[in-house]
């Protein structure tokens, strides 16, 4: 769905998933601030409507996902300003514990590489490629968390052979580094992405937040016992939940479980 208010990304719901399609081909879906706000919005949208469970952010057209700033919005403007949720409305969203996947159809350069740093799962195209070339034009990897997630999520000579040289990778090399889950044939991305979603909708959605949140924030933990004695809200919520009694029921009866999100 595309609308006066969205010119720069489409957005587009289907029962619980909602996806989310940077649109700016034209510029190999670099963002500039009016992008930015649009995206925030669309995460937003995500974040509030309990009825949606996963979110798929991806690049229109088939060349690429997102290749960063648009540095030609960026040299007229100057305008580092992003909205609530910083760079592509999600990187600095803490508090989303939906899950969100990205479908990498293409190049995946500096900000590109910050969103699906920002993203839980990742599926790329067999054809995309990926790099942090910022050094390479003055600038460091700073608006969206790259470096602080990535010296925390892949081996740390990994991160700084990415950091450190500006060079791209493939699909191949970036899976191996754990950069993302898996490397489709371009053809079969968008069917291995929803037969992903699928995977994670079969699961109980409160059951999926609680888990993702106890994994990211027990990173600020000081050690393994704080870890596992701090406050976990969407823990609580879920052991709370009816679901967390139907998932026993369906399994006594053997029946799929009918989750209901509370």
């Amino acid at each position: 769905m595309k609308t006066d208010a969205n010119r720069h990304c489409r957005i587009d719901r289907e029962g619980h998933v909602l996806t989310i399609t940077i649109d700016r081909p034209e510029v190999l879906n670099a963002l500039h601030l009016p992008a930015h706000v649009e995206l925030s919005r669309a995460f937003d949208l995500y974040a509030a409507d309990p009825e949606l469970r996963v979110a798929v952010v991806t690049g229109a057209g088939e060349r690429a996902f997102c290749v960063g700033t648009d540095l030609k919005s960026l040299a007229v403007t100057g305008d580092y300003e992003y909205p609530y949720g910083g760079f592509a409305g999600i990187t600095k969203r803490f508090d989303l514990c939906k899950p969100v996947i990205a479908a990498v159809n293409g190049l995946c350069l500096g900000g590109g590489v910050e969103i699906l740093a920002a993203c839980d799962l990742a599926i790329a195209a067999d054809h995309a490629q990926f790099g942090l070339p910022e050094p390479k034009v003055g600038l460091a990897a700073l608006g969206g968390g790259a470096l602080q997630r990535l010296a925390r999520t892949i081996p740390m000579k990994e991160a700084m052979g990415l950091v450190l040289t500006g060079r791209r990778i493939d699909a191949v090399e970036a899976k191996r580094i754990g950069l993302i889950n898996e490397v489709v044939p371009a053809a079969r991305l968008s069917e291995r992405v929803r037969a992903l979603v699928d995977e994670v909708l079969a699961c109980a959605p409160l059951a999926i937040q609680a888990s993702k949140q106890v994994m990211l924030q027990s990173l600020a933990a000081p050690g393994l016992e704080a870890a596992m004695t701090m406050h976990y809200p969407a823990a609580e919520r879920m052991l709370a939940s009816e679901d967390a009694k139907e998932g026993p029921r369906a399994f006594a009866e053997k029946r799929k479980p009918r989750w209901r999100g509370r």
